[in-house]
């Protein structure tokens, strides 16, 4: 703890720097002289299944390791006896069932309730709500003349229940059936659990275990949880990228991310290890792994449903250069490619077509309208060179207007940046996807990084950021300082769009009892989430993004440092609103005067969102909104605001022309 205060204290000073006496500065904004269009996907998310972010998170199941097929078949499961016999339940390995070939068989002998039974823990607990339903099914074959009843049953943490129904299973004979059944909880509890009771004779075989709320997104059963869902869609994100990150590339590349396994019926997509298993001891998870419920059909599905641009990444034949760094000899790519060309008939394709006509069999005929790919994740070197090359020449042949996402590695500066930055230009490429994970005072030192970048040829995409407050990953969570500090480098990116055409903060998710990697946008517990300081800022800049940059100037210069001042602004065309965005880094209240020319006439009143807070707070499950932006009116006197800053304070300003 003392040691990060101390980190704190040191970042404090950096932000402040030296002690100011109050400022009055005249900030002049050029109205009527636009020099840049903003991209309808300037702010987005970033989606990864790091920190437990799609099992045991935003993918509603509750069942741990539903369909035993996780390195320890029965993680997550107890078996419960009344009294041992041997041979009672058994793990069965069935070769015909080649994505899902587990199962678990169970033998009943004048069996009742009490004597065998499963209990499964859920991901770190079942959060399970009073009065809410909960829908259990289970896939299970039947030998012919046995008769099976299950006793299912909620329960909390000293075993309580709190939810109970039966289910019979009665269709006998070689297939596998489906059985369901739905009921209510009668208590809230954050760490619950789902016992299975057994009666009858017989033998049964069950899979596909599975237990999900009855409050999904849009009530999809088998959906997402509709509050992480939520504070994405009030995002009003421009794009969301899918699936990650680090888990596109795996840890070697039978450890990659594979879309086709992904769609198709649930029971058929085969699950693997999430890379995030093993990548940190210090924060081992050996329970995680990818079911793939939240397969790509379901990230186009999302996309789609807070209006949001797709963006999947595809593995470009490199896993992790970190780990691994296996690659796909050049005379193998084409799989990789053809991949790449079949993804996007998925999303687009007519139903006639082999994979838009997939798309259609799970429930989507119309086509999501795919525009844009990523080709690899933080990949670096000739090697990648050569590989997008190949991807560029196949999918543009085909789709000539389909923009293209291409890594610049790791790290915004260096040798690997370097060179890459060089190549990717010298191919015309469409995006580069920069990353930047650095403590609080490079986003501030950087506010004008890309002022001096070329207006033509190939545009930004800030695909990964996050100011850290202290050197080392996972150490702390997300503080004001952190947020303020993103918000003025944000300005300078709105300043440059027609540079930067996207950004996006990342990681988005984290579970508070299963996380690899902190800090990140959104915490979430088994009933709860709760966004950041850092979401707020996000939210702001994304739903007051407008459509042309404007210049603010201090003293003929942009508003990027001087005395702690930071800004932008832009014209929002469709509501014929000024939007000004000001972050006072200084620790003293700042009153600026912003000179708004270029205008014939103003609205009296403009509306003034602010975000201001001790450099150390947070929010939590306790006080969720802690630091949260504040409403209220500002009034304009003539062409003039007189804008009171307060320290550490992030303004936004809306001023109908």
């Amino acid at each position: 703890m003392k040691k990060r205060f101390a980190i704190l204290l040191l970042a404090t000073a950096v932000v402040s720097g030296p002690s100011f006496s109050q400022q009055n500065h005249t900030l002049v904004v050029k109205a009527a002289q636009p020099t840049a269009t903003i991209q309808p996907t300037m702010w987005g998310v970033f989606f990864e299944d790091i920190n437990f972010g799609a099992d045991g998170g935003i993918y509603a199941e509750m069942v741990k390791n539903r369909s035993f097929e996780f390195f320890k078949p029965l993680m997550g499961w107890t078996v419960n006896r009344k009294k041992f016999v041997e041979g009672e339940v058994l793990v069965v390995h069935d070769e015909e069932r080649t994505n899902n070939p587990r199962h678990l068989r169970v033998t009943m002998n004048n069996t009742v309730k009490g004597d065998l039974g499963l209990t499964n823990e859920g991901f770190r607990g079942m959060g399970i709500k009073k009065g809410l339903r909960y829908d259990f099914s289970v896939m299970y074959k039947l030998a012919r003349n046995a008769k099976t009843k299950l006793y299912i049953e909620l329960a909390d943490s000293t075993n309580q229940i709190i939810g109970d129904t039966t289910l019979y299973l009665t269709e006998g004979g070689l297939n596998w059936n489906k059985a369901a059944v739905s009921f209510h909880a009668t208590a809230t509890v954050p760490k619950g659990k789902l016992n299975i009771w057994f009666q009858g004779n017989g033998i049964v075989d069950l899979d596909m275990i599975s237990l999900f709320p009855g409050d999904t997104w849009k009530n999809r059963p088998g959906g997402m949880r509709a509050d992480m869902v939520q504070l994405l869609a009030d995002m009003k994100p421009g794009f969301i990228r899918f699936p990650g990150g680090c888990i596109v590339e795996g840890f070697d590349l039978s450890n990659r991310y594979r879309w086709k396994n992904t769609v198709g019926p649930v029971e058929d997509r085969q699950l693997i290890m999430n890379r995030w298993n093993i990548e940190f001891p210090y924060r081992s998870a050996p329970d995680y792994f990818q079911t793939f419920g939240l397969g790509f059909f379901e990230y186009f599905q999302l996309a789609e449903d807070i209006g949001a641009e797709p963006l999947p990444i595809l593995n470009c034949g490199m896993a992790c250069q970190f780990n691994s760094a296996e690659l796909v000899p050049m005379d193998e790519i084409d799989p990789y490619v053809q991949d790449a060309l079949d993804l996007i008939e998925f999303a687009n394709g007519d139903v006639n077509t082999q994979w838009g006509k997939v798309r259609a069999q799970m429930g989507h005929p119309a086509p999501f309208h795919l525009k844009m790919m990523g080709v690899g994740n933080e990949n670096w070197g000739p090697q990648y060179i050569e590989r997008l090359k190949v991807f560029m020449s196949a999918i543009k042949a085909k789709y000539p207007d389909f923009k293209l996402v291409c890594s610049s590695g790791t790290d915004p500066n260096g040798d690997r940046f370097d060179y890459l930055n060089g190549e990717l230009r010298k191919l015309h490429a469409d995006l580069i996807d920069e990353h930047y994970y650095r403590q609080p005072d490079w986003f501030l030192k950087n506010a004008k990084r890309y002022d001096n970048y070329p207006r033509n040829g190939s545009k930004i995409f800030g695909g990964e950021y996050a100011s850290h407050v202290e050197k080392t990953v996972g150490t702390n969570r997300n503080c004001w300082l952190s947020a303020i500090t993103e918000a003025a480098f944000m300005t300078g990116l709105e300043r440059n769009a027609d540079v930067v055409n996207m950004a996006s903060y990342a990681p988005l998710f984290a579970n508070v009892d299963g996380w690899q990697w902190a800090p990140d946008l959104i915490w979430v517990n088994n009933l709860q989430s709760y966004g950041t300081p850092d979401y707020y800022v996000q939210k702001l800049f994304s739903l007051n993004k407008g459509s042309k940059v404007v210049p603010i100037t201090l003293n003929n210069e942009a508003v990027a440092g001087q005395d702690s001042l930071y800004a932008s602004a832009c014209i929002d065309s469709a509501s014929n609103e000024l939007i000004i965005k000001v972050v006072n880094a200084s620790g003293v209240q700042q009153n600026n005067t912003l000179q708004l020319d270029g205008v014939k006439k103003l609205a009296a009143k403009g509306k003034l969102t602010t975000m201001k807070a001790d450099l150390t707070a947070i929010n939590s499950f306790d006080n969720p909104t802690n630091v949260v932006p504040v409403e209220s009116a500002i009034s304009l006197k003539g062409k003039q605001i007189l804008l009171s800053s307060a320290p550490y304070s992030f303004n936004v300003i809306r001023v109908k022309m």
